[in-house]
C-alpha cells in the first residue's frame, strides 16, 4: 500500500499544481492580480514537478512584464532556464530562451536579446519549439530596432509575420503589426506607420473577443502615435485616451508610461508646454522605476523640444546631453543622430562655429552608420515624411524611386555582391 502511494503522490503533486496554476490565472484575468500572483508564488515553493514549475514560472514571467518589474521578469526567466535545464527539453529550453530574450529586451539590453534569440532559432526542438520562432523573431526584430538597426528589424518582423500567417497565429500577428507602425514611425513614412496598428485594431475586431484587452490597448497606442506624426491630434488624443483607459484598469504601468509620454508629445505638438512638462515628468518617473531606458531617452529628447519652443537653450542641451548618455549605454544609434541633429540647431542659432562643425560631423557619422539613405537617389531616408518601399531582402528604397527607376533585383544586394575587378 504504501509503495503503490508513493508511486501516486507525484501524480497528484501534479494535479494539485496544475489546478493551483489555472486558479492563479483565473484570478489574474478577473484583475486580481495580488492574489493571483500569492497563489503562484505558493505553488512555487512547494511544487516538486518540474513541469508545473516551469510553467508557474512562465505565469509569473507575464504578469511582472505587464506589470514593468523587469527585474524580477528576468529573475524568474533564469530560474525557469535552470529548470529546462534540469528537465533536458528542447522545447522547455526554448521557451526558456525566448522569456530571457524578452526580459533583456524590455531592460533595453539589446545585444543580449539578438543573442538569446539566436539560441532559440538553433535549438533542435519539436513542432512546439518551431511555433515559438514567430514570436522570437519577433522579440529580436524590437531589439534591432532598438539598436537602430533598420534592415535586420524589418527581416526580423517579415519573417516573425510569415510563421504567424503560416501558423494562423491572430495574436502574434497584431503584435508584429504594432511593431511594424513603430519601424516606419521612426523612418518617417506616416502612412505606413498608421496602416499597420490600424491592421492590428482590425485583427482585434475580428478574432480578438477572447483576448486580452492588452492587444486592443496597444493598437491605439501605435494609432495614436502615427495620428500625432501626420498632424491629426484630436484623433491622436482619442486613440490614447483609450489606451491610457485599459492601461489604467489592467495596472499595466509599462503602457501608461508610454501613453504620457505621447500626450505630452501631444500637447508639445500644440505648443502647450506648461500641459506638456508634467506628463513628461510621470512618463519618466515610470520608465525610471521599471528600467525602460529607451523611453527615457525619447522623454528627454521631447523635454528639449519642448525647452527649445521657450528659447531655453541651456535646459534643452542639458536634456540633450541625458538622452545622449542613455543612447550610448543602450547603443541605439537613432536617438545619437536627433541629439546631434538638435544640438546642431541649438549652436546655429547662436553662431557658436566650433561646437555647430563637431555636431555636423558626427550627424554625419551617424547618417552613414545608420545607411539611411536611399539606394538609388543617395538623399536620405527618415528626415521627413516620405513613402518608403522594402524589397524582399528588407532594404529600404524611396517608393517613387523604385517606380520611376524599376528594377529586377535590390540595387544595394547587387553592389554589395560585386567583386574588385569585376567593377
Amino acid at each position: 500500500m504504501n509503495i503503490f502511494m508513493r508511486r501516486l503522490a507525484p501524480e497528484m503533486g501534479q494535479d494539485q499544481t496544475k489546478q493551483q496554476i489555472e486558479k492563479g490565472l483565473r484570478l489574474y484575468q478577473s484583475n486580481q492580480t495580488d492574489k493571483a500572483l500569492h497563489v503562484w508564488t505558493k505553488v512555487l515553493e512547494k511544487t516538486s514537478d518540474p513541469g508545473g514549475k516551469f510553467r508557474v514560472l512562465g505565469c509569473l514571467i507575464t504578469a511582472h512584464s505587464e506589470m514593468g518589474k523587469y527585474k524580477d521578469m528576468l529573475k524568474y526567466a533564469l530560474d525557469q532556464i535552470d529548470t529546462a535545464r534540469e528537465m533536458e527539453d528542447p522545447d522547455y529550453l526554448t521557451e526558456g530562451y525566448l522569456n530571457l530574450a524578452r526580459s533583456n529586451e524590455k531592460l533595453c539590453d539589446f545585444q543580449k536579446t539578438v543573442s538569446y534569440c539566436k539560441t532559440c532559432l538553433n535549438m533542435q526542438g519539436t513542432t512546439v519549439s518551431l511555433q515559438l520562432n514567430g514570436q522570437v523573431c519577433l522579440s529580436m526584430g524590437n531589439a534591432f530596432l532598438g539598436l537602430s538597426v533598420f534592415q535586420k528589424a524589418l527581416e526580423s518582423y517579415e519573417k516573425a509575420l510569415r510563421y504567424a500567417h503560416n501558423n494562423d497565429d491572430k495574436m502574434l500577428e497584431c503584435r508584429v503589426c504594432c511593431s511594424l507602425g513603430n519601424i516606419y514611425v521612426h523612418l518617417k513614412d506616416y502612412e505606413k506607420a498608421l496602416f499597420f496598428p490600424c491592421k492590428a485594431a482590425e485583427l482585434v475586431n475580428d478574432y480578438g473577443k477572447g483576448w486580452s484587452l492588452k492587444y486592443r490597448a496597444m493598437s491605439q497606442y501605435h494609432m495614436s502615435v502615427a495620428y500625432r506624426k501626420l498632424e491629426r491630434l484630436p484623433d491622436a488624443m482619442e486613440c490614447c485616451e483609450e489606451s491610457m483607459k485599459i492601461a489604467l484598469q489592467h495596472g499595466d504601468r509599462p503602457l501608461q508610461a508610454l501613453c504620457l509620454l505621447n500626450f505630452a508629445d501631444i500637447h508639445r505638438c500644440r505648443r502647450d508646454a506648461d500641459k506638456a512638462f508634467p506628463r513628461y515628468e510621470s512618463a519618466l518617473g515610470i520608465m525610471t522605476e521599471i528600467g525602460n531606458r529607451l523611453g527615457q531617452s525619447q522623454v528627454y529628447l521631447g523635454v528639449a523640444k519642448c525647452w527649445l519652443l521657450q528659447k531655453e537653450f541651456d535646459k534643452a542641451l542639458d536634456s540633450l546631453q541625458r538622452a545622449q548618455e542613455l543612447a550610448d549605454g543602450m547603443g541605439n544609434k537613432l536617438c545619437t543622430l536627433k541629439v546631434h541633429c538638435l544640438s546642431e540647431g541649438i549652436y546655429r542659432s547662436r553662431g557658436q562655429q566650433e561646437e555647430l562643425r563637431e555636431q555636423v560631423v558626427k550627424f554625419l557619422q551617424c547618417v552613414e552608420e545608420l545607411e539611411l539613405y536611399c539606394g538609388m537617389c543617395g538623399e536620405s531616408i527618415g528626415d521627413r515624411d516620405q513613402k518608403l518601399q522594402a524589397l524582399p531582402c528588407s532594404h529600404i528604397f524611396h517608393l517613387k524611386c523604385l517606380q520611376t527607376n524599376g528594377t529586377k533585383g535590390c540595387p544595394k544586394c547587387f553592389k554589395s555582391s560585386m567583386k574588385p575587378g569585376f567593377v
